[in-house]
């Protein structure tokens, strides 16, 4: 029998990641300014909680959670916290594809699995290096003594996906610089609102009264500056507190429930559920394996644990109607 005359076909790669620099995760306050800085790689932010200013070259942006801004090499920016405390993820890294081009001056909102790719980088950085996620002074990396086989190459594939996702959709248009009007200071407004009151249980009607704003208009600015509406994003702050609840060990799921103005333990567990794929019981356990993580520093709080990420690839959804 003649043999099979099989010819391979050598896979196209037009965009690898070769090169890290850094992986972070901050958590910073209010007052938070970072006077900046340029180097000749590339670098995303991507905003997890809160609101930034960021400069970038010769443009301003203010950035809300979920978006998510490209720096180019050689390009000068900076950031401030835009009174709500922001939580960021920033990696930095090498690529010479052309590809990357589509990347200059962009700036945009992740979807629910880009989300979900964003996790990963940060947990496959957790698993694969020894350098604090937190600690903005790191100029090298330094590679566990003991890492997960193929770790780091699990958290290149990761980026090189969530690269890959957002080149696919490039026709989607980069956002204007945002300016300082009055609309930005409603949104501002209202998310300090209810950053202070996630022990109530507000409506949308209370919220609007409150603010001094309507309805529509409310709804339009949260789902410009959020991809979802108000109390959506109301909710997934309850969910967020619920985690550093949960994480500081001092009360338990009922108090929680009661002290976050949900209407009974088992409606929290559901919107848990929903907005993390996890109950709270299972989070608590999962919290507790990374925080033990091999390596994890006794002084440095491990950054997954300290903070929520989307590791669902579905955001919550509520009927606002």
């Amino acid at each position: 029998m003649a043999k099979p005359n099989y010819r391979p076909l050598a896979a196209l790669r037009p965009l690898e990641i070769r090169q890290l620099y850094s992986v972070h995760y901050f958590e910073y306050d209010g007052s938070y300014v970072f006077p900046g800085e340029s180097h000749d790689f590339w670098e995303l932010l991507y905003v997890d909680r809160g609101a930034v200013d960021v400069t970038a070259g010769d443009r301003s942006h203010h950035l809300t959670q979920g978006q998510m801004i490209f720096h180019q090499p050689g390009e000068f920016h900076a950031l401030s916290a835009a009174g709500t405390p922001p939580d960021l993820v920033v990696a930095s890294f090498a690529c010479g594809s052309p590809a990357m081009d589509l990347f200059r001056r962009r700036v945009t909102v992740l979807l629910p699995q880009e989300r979900a790719l964003m996790a990963r980088i940060v947990m496959e950085s957790v698993e694969s290096f020894s350098t604090p996620l937190n600690d903005p002074r790191t100029l090298e990396l330094r590679r566990r003594d003991r890492q997960p086989f193929g770790s780091e190459q699990l958290l290149c594939a990761a980026l090189e996906e969530l690269l890959i996702r957002l080149i696919r959709r490039r026709a989607e248009p980069p956002l204007p610089a945002i300016r300082r009007d009055g609309d930005d200071s409603a949104l501002e407004q209202v998310m300090a609102y209810l950053d202070q009151r996630l022990g109530q249980p507000l409506t949308l009607e209370q919220i609007c009264r409150d603010n001094l704003v309507s309805r529509s208009q409310l709804q339009k600015l949260f789902h410009a500056h959020t991809g979802g509406g108000v109390m959506t994003y109301f909710t997934q702050l309850k969910i967020q507190a619920a985690r550093r609840m949960i994480r500081e060990g001092r009360m338990n799921f009922t108090q929680i429930s009661a002290a976050l103005g949900f209407q009974s333990v088992n409606y929290f567990s559901r919107r848990f559920h929903l907005s993390t794929g996890m109950s709270p019981s299972e989070y608590a356990r999962s919290v507790k394996m990374l925080s033990e993580s091999p390596g994890a520093s006794d002084d440095c709080a491990n950054p997954i644990a300290d903070r929520p990420f989307p590791f669902r690839p579905a955001p919550l959804t509520i009927n606002e109607e």
